[in-house]
């Protein structure tokens, strides 16, 4: 369960199909509430840096890693080895690499060969087109015509050990996930596959883990307060997904133990 901030000018901001951007809130703050919610992972994506040829703020993450106790995520510019070590410098404990990863898919292997698999994660941004998806970049402005589920396997290939998918066809339209490209990417590689886009009800994440996610991201629905972190992993957990169980709050005992 992971919660995706998307970070512009220090704000948090969501659309619909990566348009139209609204103010959502302050970053620290909504972090702070989905950890205490019981997230799983938080995702901070920088949505202008890359058109605007910088990295990821730093301040940002520093401000919101210092009130998380679970990984973080960080994308957003990151075009090198360089600006990763910045992000993971300042608290990220894994760097989302996109644009610049289709620019020069090398990108990739520096990342893995300097901070391992585990820390280099490939975000597709990926638009139908007939009976496939193309890839975009440059927050969604860019076509690169490359097909996606190829795409993933070569980012697997280069050495990312981790794929964050998100449907821009579903992005902010809570209309479900894309279960034919989680489907169809998670077929084609060996790695975690997070589902991205399109997210609305507690049926839409148990599809998606049914498809193959391992992990699924959702941000509006929980900005707007459409439904709590918590009850959502109630409700799962009820229905049978197997995700950890929010931990019970600690009672102080008389005498001061607890």
């Amino acid at each position: 369960m992971i919660p995706c901030l998307d970070v512009r000018a220090g704000r948090v901001v969501k659309g619909v199909n990566f348009e139209g951007l609204r103010d959502a809130g302050d970053p620290l703050e909504l972090a702070r509430r989905y950890a205490d919610e019981g997230a799983d992972e938080l995702v901070v994506l920088d949505v202008s840096a890359t058109l605007e040829e910088r990295s990821a703020a730093l301040d940002t993450v520093e401000r919101v890693r210092a009130v998380l106790d679970i990984p973080l995520c960080v994308g957003g510019g990151v075009d090198g080895p360089e600006r990763a070590a910045q992000l993971l410098g300042a608290g990220a404990d894994k760097v989302a690499i996109n644009s610049a990863a289709v620019a020069d898919p090398q990108r990739i292997a520096e990342l893995s060969a300097r901070f391992g698999a585990q820390c280099t994660v490939l975000s597709i941004d990926a638009a139908r087109a007939d009976d496939r998806w193309l890839v975009r970049t440059r927050s969604g402005t860019a076509e690169s015509g490359l097909d996606a589920v190829a795409w993933a396997v070569r980012g697997v290939e280069l050495g990312a050990g981790e794929l964050l998918v998100t449907s821009i066809d579903r992005d902010g339209t809570r209309s479900g996930f894309d279960l034919d490209l989680i489907r169809a990417i998670n077929a084609a590689t060996t790695v975690p596959v997070i589902a991205s886009g399109g997210a609305r009800t507690p049926k839409d994440f148990a599809d998606a883990f049914a498809a193959g996610a391992t992990g699924a991201l959702a941000a509006s629905i929980f900005h707007d307060g459409d439904t709590r972190l918590g009850d959502l992993r109630r409700d799962l957990i009820a229905s049978g997904v197997g995700l950890r169980p929010l931990a019970e709050p600690t009672t102080a005992q008389p005498g001061g133990a607890a």
